[in-house]
């Protein structure tokens, strides 16, 4: 006759169904939320390309007209930029760069780029961040028109030695208490810029949903 299981073996089988379950149950929510969110961004930078390209400055379908890229040089930490193409009867309009600023107080701080054909900024848009409340947050159009103050910009206006917060003699303002989360978009928003003063043609005649790599 078999005998029955010594208690704290069934205890501890228990408690191992019950982890399973629970790492289980987790990784669906985190799934769940992961969509949610991915699916929001998604909403938010529809409307935004929107916003710093119109729809009828171009004929193509933006939001499918892209193509994903790294580049150690211009967009540090390894990460995946995207470029949204804007077109009409099939001549380059605008790029709109999905990138991060690396550096802001808080961490990433996710941006738009869009930059004319002719290399001048068609604006600036941030898509999310973590910084702080009534501080950092300036960044966002809802609270500060200081996004605004890229438009128009160039690698030639300012010039290459202008382009920086004021604290750090450049023509960028700062916030009063957060010279950090500015700096950071600052140096993101030039280092875009460079990126298509090098790089143009490839950025109009790469296939879309293609990948183009650079290496560091």
């Amino acid at each position: 006759m078999s005998r029955a299981p010594h208690p704290v073996i069934r205890s501890a089988s228990a408690l191992g169904v019950v982890a399973i379950l629970g790492v289980t149950l987790l990784a669906g929510v985190d799934q769940l939320t992961a969509d949610k969110i991915a699916e929001q961004e998604r909403k938010v930078i529809l409307n935004q390309l929107g916003q710093i390209v119109p729809a009828s400055r171009y004929d193509n379908a933006m939001q499918d007209d892209f193509f994903s890229f790294r580049d150690e040089r211009y967009f540090p930490q390894g990460q995946e930029v995207t470029a949204y193409r804007a077109r009409s009867d099939g001549r380059p309009v605008a790029v709109i760069l999905r990138f991060d600023a690396v550096n802001g107080y808080n961490g990433r701080i996710r941006l738009l780029v869009g930059i004319e054909s002719d290399g001048r900024l068609a604006g600036v848009r941030v898509v999310s961040h973590k910084e702080t409340p009534g501080l950092g947050d300036a960044i966002e159009t809802a609270k500060s028109d200081w996004i605004h103050g890229f438009d128009g910009k160039s690698l030639a206006s300012p010039a290459p030695s202008r382009w920086a917060v004021r604290r750090d003699g450049g023509e960028f303002d700062q916030f009063t208490g957060a010279t950090i989360t500015p700096r950071a978009i600052v140096e993101a928003v030039r280092g875009a810029l460079e990126y298509f003063d090098v790089n143009r043609p490839a950025l109009f005649e790469t296939a879309a949903d293609g990948r183009q790599e650079t290496a560091p």
